[in-house]
């Protein structure tokens, strides 16, 4: 049975990103109608950052060389430990459970939001394998960062995700469907943009739905 992980990180109630991300996940679960479907908005309810006694189990897991993410917990064994693995554990769950997992994140400040930077830090282990796992980024950035573009190397979000889903987690089916210029829509500067950035949304409005078929 198919089971998708939908993850938010947008400030915004009413964001781009998060209408992005609402669209695949509708699509897939029409496409999928006997699928699983986990969700969890790390916005309206944060995951706590890492603390000392986190770094601790990494540290028990690499050093007695578990790969295996069914026996992390074994690295538990103090009190604090167990406070940190009461958080990380049913996020960990919910990541190891899925085989399709959509994050819905806007860039922020060339970059990812805090908010999803604290859930990746908790579900991140040395030498652990997400492998054959599909990795959906539906996302909004205020200005344009495409291929080509002069901000294209200040693009601290796509590339650091991918990098990190293929390098880290070994996830080589990473999409990323990026809506773009959306300041445009704001500042009275960039109203002559606001064309453009009606195409790149209605273009990633029509990508989602084709990536949630798939």
């Amino acid at each position: 049975m198919s089971h998708l992980l939908h993850l938010d990180a947008s400030a915004r109630r009413n964001s781009i990103s998060r209408d992005l991300s609402r669209r695949f996940a509708e699509t897939w679960r029409a496409a999928h109608p006997d699928g699983r479907y986990t969700y969890r908005d790390l916005a309206a309810d944060p995951v706590p950052h890492i603390g000392e006694a986190w770094t601790e189990l990494c540290d028990h897991v690499l050093a007695h060389g578990i790969t295996d993410i069914g026996r992390y917990r074994e690295a538990v064994s103090t009190p604090a430990q167990r406070e940190a693995w009461a958080v990380l554990a049913p996020l960990l769950e919910e990541l190891v459970a899925a085989d399709v997992v959509l994050i819905g994140t806007p860039m922020y400040n060339y970059s990812v939001p805090s908010a999803l930077k604290a859930w990746l830090d908790q579900v991140t282990f040395p030498k652990m394998s997400l492998a054959g796992r599909r990795f959906v980024v539906t996302g909004a950035r205020g200005g344009a960062y495409g291929p080509g573009t002069p901000r294209e190397p200040v693009d601290h979000e796509e590339h650091y995700l991918r990098d990190f889903f293929k390098g880290h987690f070994g996830v080589e089916d990473v999409v990323f469907v990026h809506a773009e210029l959306t300041n445009a829509l704001i500042d009275p500067g960039l109203s002559h943009l606001r064309d453009g950035q009606a195409e790149s949304r209605a273009v990633a409005e029509l990508r989602v739905l084709e990536e949630a078929k798939r």
